[in-house]
């Protein structure tokens, strides 16, 4: 399945979440797109429900179907409940990281950095945006990228990180320093829908 490279801001009108994480992409039309996107109406059904739920965290974390049900299985071998296990790992990828650490606007801009091969790993080139990166990590700019206009806008821009990454502006630094707690996690997710969709 090829990765969609449409506007983010239809994916978020198409599921009434906002994807970007910051309400813009669902302010001025909170309805779905299209010509009749205002005027639907109508209960969902509960697998409705359920595949709405899983296209949100899909949309969000930028995934294809493939690597969604690919973390979810890997999620499921974990001990622990499912769904958090799910998120968890989501949230260690290496371009959820470098998103969460402020070297991008958002997930789809820190992949393309991820992917030219901008970041480096405890001092190794990482280019694979799936990369699962280990607690205690050290994520940053390679050396001569580290005049990088686009990431340096991005991180002027940041006033507040989650508290599972910590960054040194001098260095400009981040580390992945634990998992995160699910209440650190967007509150409008209900993962265990997300579970029952695949596990019907």
């Amino acid at each position: 399945m090829a990765r969609y490279t449409g506007p983010s801001y239809k994916q978020s009108r198409r599921v009434g979440f906002s994807t970007l994480e910051n309400g813009k992409d669902i302010a001025r039309r909170p309805y779905g797109p299209g010509q009749h996107g205002n005027q639907r109406k109508g209960k969902l059904s509960n697998y409705g429900e359920q595949l709405k739920e899983k296209q949100k965290v899909r949309f969000m974390y930028g995934l294809n179907e493939k690597q969604f049900r690919k973390t979810f299985n890997e999620a499921a071998k974990i001990k622990g409940i499912h769904g958090e296990n799910f998120l968890k790992l989501l949230e260690s990828r290496l371009d959820n990281l470098v998103y969460r650490m402020g070297f991008a606007n958002t997930r789809r801009a820190a992949r393309q950095l991820v992917n030219h091969g901008h970041i480096t790993v405890d001092g190794n080139k990482v280019d694979i945006p799936s990369f699962r990166v280990k607690i205690g990590s050290k994520i940053t700019l390679k050396e001569n990228s580290k005049d990088h206009k686009a990431a340096l806008a991005s991180l002027e821009k940041i006033n507040k990180r989650v508290e599972f990454v910590t960054f040194d502006d001098s260095k400009k630094e981040g580390t992945f320093v634990r998992l995160p707690e699910r209440h650190e996690l967007n509150a409008d997710i209900n993962e265990s829908l997300i579970v029952e969709f695949y596990n019907r």
